[in-house]
């Protein structure tokens, strides 16, 4: 390992808003990036570190290399995934924006470790400071990489980021989640064996690599080791983007934003596949992937939406149910008509105009769709769902009742 201090954060360094970070700053900040080497060894490093991807899924990252290292088969391809279609999320463009060579570092070390020969950066055509800061950490990597390093821009649409989807559209064009098996790390691009690994998860695996899983697990508050990337919204003077110890309590990510428990009535957690619960039940619960998910939460991509105390919870959840139903792939059922049928019916009910029937209608569909999609896409809404019924239940109630809003205590007129 390096003989130089160890970086406190992913984050530490120039400032997010000082925009790329150069290959030259970053190797006199963290020293170089370690050669091949042994590929075992960095495996073993990854998994001790306990990493978790950080696309949403949580899938340990060293588990993840070894699967595809020990296949057999031809040379593998690595998916530097930098899509984020979450519309709440800003992490992933911020880390390609600012720290561009910590993720090439990542894919570099990902192509070794799974002995691929090729690497394409897929990142959404629609955050154009990222991908320009992209383009030109590749530029600068070119002459001095042995592996073609390639960077495509993803489309527009929240499923494009799903790891089939990028496979699909890198093969066909058509970013459309394809159904398993085969999985993409059996065949994906070309027909090869694919790692499509998230641009956080592969900054941390450069740093891991260049300091050990003793420096990763050395941070940490509760029961997963590490930091992580969150993107904090809705409420308080400093919302964005922000580096924190796994553990760090919600109550403490809203005060960092200037927000207090006063100020909020309720959290959403991990974005649009996430869960919504009530800021009292929410205040003092760690963000850990493994302790929320004991309680039913999901970390996720790593929001923390903040809902304030005015803002309508019924009317917040047809909003993320209408960009839901009308992000679906389209290829089956549960999205054609299951999420447009609880996007359309969510949003007559925020509106004031619900129909008799129409909460036990909401309850049911919520029952019958998970687990029969062509992709997650239908699950990740439904659990959404299922969460904001649960924590919005009597004000859904009062809605569809009195046409009316228990928060602001006016009568909803039908857009």
């Amino acid at each position: 390992m390096a003989d130089i201090p160890f970086p406190e954060r992913l984050l530490s360094g120039p400032p997010l808003d000082a925009g790329l970070e150069s290959f030259l700053d970053q190797s006199s900040r963290l020293g170089p990036v370690p050669g091949p080497g042994d590929v075992e060894r960095l495996i073993t490093t990854l998994e001790a570190s306990e990493l978790l991807g950080r696309g949403g899924a949580g899938f340990p990252v060293g588990r993840k290399w070894r699967a595809i290292a020990e296949r057999q088969g031809p040379p593998a391809v690595v998916v530097v995934n930098g899509a984020e279609g979450e519309p709440a999320s800003g992490k992933d463009r911020a880390i390609m924006a600012a720290r561009p060579h910590l993720v090439i570092d990542g894919a570099i070390l990902a192509a070794e470790a799974i002995g691929a020969d090729e690497i394409l950066f897929y990142v959404g055509r629609e955050h154009e400071v990222a991908v320009a800061a992209m383009a030109a950490a590749i530029g600068e990597r070119a002459t001095s990489q042995r592996r073609p390093m390639r960077l495509v821009q993803a489309p527009l649409g929240y499923v494009a980021g799903e790891a089939s989807a990028a496979v699909n559209y890198l093969n066909t064009g058509n970013a459309r989640p394809t159904t398993s098996p085969p999985r993409v790390s059996e065949r994906g691009v070309k027909g090869r064996p694919t790692l499509v690994q998230n641009v956080e998860s592969l900054a941390y695996a450069a740093l891991i690599a260049r300091f050990g899983d003793g420096w990763y697990r050395s941070m940490g508050r509760s029961e997963s080791p590490g930091t992580a990337l969150v993107t904090v919204t809705g409420v308080g003077r400093h919302q964005g983007v922000r580096e924190i110890e796994l553990g760090t309590t919600v109550g403490e990510i809203a005060a960092s934003v200037g927000a207090s428990a006063f100020d909020v009535r309720a959290v959403v957690m991990g974005g649009y596949f996430g869960t919504w619960a009530p800021a009292a039940d929410a205040w003092h619960m760690p963000l850990d992937p493994a302790v929320m998910k004991a309680h039913g939460l999901a970390f996720g991509c790593g929001i923390v939406g903040l809902l304030q105390n005015d803002v309508c919870g019924v009317s917040a959840t047809a909003e993320i149910m209408a960009f839901m139903a009308a992000e679906s792939a389209g290829q089956c059922g549960p999205c054609v008509h299951g999420l447009r049928a609880i996007g359309s019916t969510t949003r007559r009910v925020a509106e004031g105009s619900g129909r008799a029937g129409d909460l036990r209608d909401l309850e049911r569909w919520t029952t019958q769709i998970p687990g029969r999609g062509a992709c997650r896409h239908p699950d990740g809404a439904i659990q959404l769902m299922t969460s904001a019924l649960n924590t919005f239940g009597e004000e859904f109630a009062h809605h569809a009742r009195t046409g009316r809003c228990a928060i602001t205590g006016s009568r909803i007129e039908a857009a």
